[in-house]
């Protein structure tokens, strides 16, 4: 169960949607959206781990969990998702752009597809899901978008270049969209999380000696589980933070 036992009243019945959210951070946030009682759709490409959560949730929540497999690099399919979304659970009030893909990679070694690609999963799936959902938003007279960076891009490291410029990008596209859709009541934040330990990494990258390193440089001196992003989401989609827009909440257990 995601870790936050604070209640909004607010999303009960209201429609979120979270891309990427079948594993990982995004499953967190999916399993806390759907505990506060919101109508939760997500959307991610691994059909199997996709259907297994929705089926896990859903008998425990007010309003059953469900699952669109799309993949975010097709423009078009986004947009079919979320038309789906819309007509089968109202107007979208709460987005969150959650997907990414952390892959490592050698500077000398990228090429313009790998590039290009990296941009499609990180990036370029940020705008055009949010253009796709802010028509609805604007029917139901505003919402909230909540976008994932990563505080990699203010470390200097070294291991992905093509990751890092999207999450730097990623800062800039939600001020960007604050900009532009404030005046319509919607509203666009961004979280940056730290090291947070998952089974991908932990599968991938992470070892017990490499976590023990990177939270010595912590002030918070405990590693970072998916949940410890779920309480902050739900703040800035809240209406707790009903004047908030345009910022970054970096939640890395104090390495910046």
């Amino acid at each position: 169960m995601a870790a936050t036992s604070a209640e909004f009243p607010e999303f009960r019945d209201r429609t979120v949607l979270v891309t990427g959210g079948g594993s990982g951070i995004g499953a967190a946030i999916v399993e806390g959206f759907a505990r506060q009682g919101a109508k939760v759709s997500f959307i991610d490409i691994a059909e199997a781990a996709g259907h297994a959560l929705a089926e896990q949730l859903s008998g425990h929540t007010a309003h059953p969990v469900t699952f669109y497999h799309a993949d975010l690099r097709d423009i078009d399919a986004i947009r079919r998702t979320v038309d789906s979304v819309v007509a089968a659970s109202g107007p979208i009030r709460v987005l969150v752009n959650n997907a990414a893909w952390d892959d490592r990679h050698e500077f000398d070694a990228v090429t313009e597809a790998y590039w290009d690609n990296n941009q499609a999963v990180n990036l370029r799936h940020v705008f055009f899901t949010s253009q796709a959902a802010a028509p609805s938003m604007r029917a139901a007279g505003g919402g909230a978008i909540v976008n994932m960076s990563s505080i990699a891009f203010k470390l200097n490291m070294g291991g992905f270049p093509a990751y890092a410029a999207a999450k730097a990008a990623v800062v800039g596209l939600t001020k960007s969209m604050a900009g532009r859709l404030g005046p319509e009541n919607i509203r666009v934040n961004c979280i940056l999380p730290g090291m947070v330990v998952t089974e991908r990494q932990m599968h991938l990258w992470l070892t017990e000696e490499s976590i023990a390193r990177s939270v010595e440089q912590q002030c918070l001196k405990v590693a970072l589980k998916a949940d410890a992003i779920v309480g902050p989401c739900l703040f800035l989609a809240s209406d707790c933070a009903a004047g908030m827009t345009a910022q970054s909440l970096i939640v890395d257990g104090g390495v910046l």
